[in-house]
């Protein structure tokens, strides 16, 4: 079996890409990077390392790599692939659509019947849904009617904790010890073969939502937080009691909102948050706050893991103080390095911060989320350090 995998980053080789190959597929990455391509296809492996006490280091082997510009080579790999999976974040989607389509038109042209999925594994709502709507653009009508019989798109979750690092190996990467990769079953075709340790479910969204909502927003959370009190490490957020704590009313809230709407068991999800935060405070894990806070814009909008639950609780008449807080905190997170932060300030600055939440968050000036950011969010204003 043979999979072509879209993102080359630590992501794609300290999870997706591992899963592949432990479930005996050919992996061919697709990548920018040319130290990595040449490294993958001279060495057919790479390691990767637990974040555990014993750093527990596997080999992961049949893989190789093409440059994404070589759209010819990347075309006639996907014509004969089993499965495309990506890991490129969910803005980049747009940039890898053309070449999958030169692919299915190669593989619809040369009568290829077998079935193709087609999964992004990226932290988005609806990934491949969204992925398709970039791709079918490219493909003319008929074969586009080809492709909707014979090529397939299931929207996947995946949650693994994989930090920004550095080694003397350029291909080493370092993971945590727990994954998640759940798959919805209903739009796997007929004859496909279950990639081991993938969960496939017949209703995703509830897993999307708690992942999303519980992770994601967790994880960022603990950055912005982290970020007003002056803090480097998502490690160190974590040692902070307070701080800890108010991570946890977070997911705490977005929890109540969960349980509401899918009908979560309360304890089991009280212990889901609980193994969560123990993840966030790894102490074999090194992650910086301002990587976990980048993209703020991004985070910040209408359907993604701060507005969208927040809405959703609101509908549900649950009190959201504290979520509530962290948006605030957001909207406060000024880190120079990062582009979208600058944005984020100058649209702030230059247009209010009511229109900031209004045309941005999407959350309109008569709603009462909105009045209660901005009596938070000129709380923290001015503080610096978090208390």
């Amino acid at each position: 079996m043979k999979a072509v995998h879209f993102g080359a980053g630590n992501i794609g080789r300290g999870f997706i890409g591992h899963m592949l190959s432990a479930s005996n597929y050919d992996v061919c990455f697709v990548a920018r990077n040319p130290k990595n391509i040449s490294l993958l296809q001279q060495r057919q492996e790479y390691p990767i390392t637990l974040a555990n006490n014993e750093q527990d280091t596997t080999i992961v082997n049949n893989v190789t790599a093409i440059n994404v510009n070589e759209q010819h080579r990347v075309a006639e790999e996907i014509a004969s692939a089993d499965l495309i999976t990506t890991a490129v974040g969910v803005s980049a989607l747009g940039d890898i659509a053309e070449p999958i389509a030169k692919g299915i038109y190669l593989r619809m042209k040369a009568n290829n019947h077998n079935p193709l999925h087609i999964i992004a594994c990226e932290n988005a709502i609806g990934g491949s849904t969204r992925l398709k709507k970039r791709i079918y653009p490219f493909l003319d009508e008929s074969t586009r009617a080809k492709a909707e019989r014979f090529v397939s798109f299931p929207n996947a979750a995946v949650d693994r904790i994989v930090p920004a690092q550095n080694h003397e190996d350029p291909l080493q990467v370092t993971v945590e010890p727990f994954y998640e990769w759940v798959v919805h079953r209903p739009a796997m075709l007929d004859g496909f073969k279950e990639i081991e340790g993938v969960h496939y479910v017949d209703s995703l969204e509830p897993y999307i939502e708690r992942k999303m909502f519980t992770v994601n927003t967790g994880h960022c959370v603990a950055a912005y937080f982290g970020y007003l009190a002056g803090l480097k490490t998502i490690r160190q957020v974590m040692s902070n009691t307070a701080l800890r704590a108010k991570v946890r009313y977070v997911m705490e809230e977005t929890g109540a909102m969960l349980i509401r709407k899918h009908g979560f068991n309360a304890d089991k999800h009280q212990k889901y948050i609980d193994t969560i935060l123990g993840r966030f405070a790894n102490p074999n894990l090194t992650d910086q706050v301002t990587r976990v806070a980048r993209s703020p814009l991004r985070k910040l909008s209408p359907h993604d893991r701060l507005v969208r639950p927040a809405m959703q609780a609101s509908e549900f008449g649950i009190a959201i103080p504290h979520l509530t807080s962290a948006m605030a905190a957001a909207m406060l997170f000024d880190n120079k390095s990062d582009e979208e932060a600058m944005k984020l300030q100058r649209y702030i600055r230059e247009d209010g911060l009511s229109p900031f939440i209004r045309e941005r968050m999407g959350i309109p000036e008569e709603h009462v989320l909105h009045h209660h950011i901005i009596t938070r969010y000129e709380e923290l204003q001015g503080h610096k350090v978090l208390t």
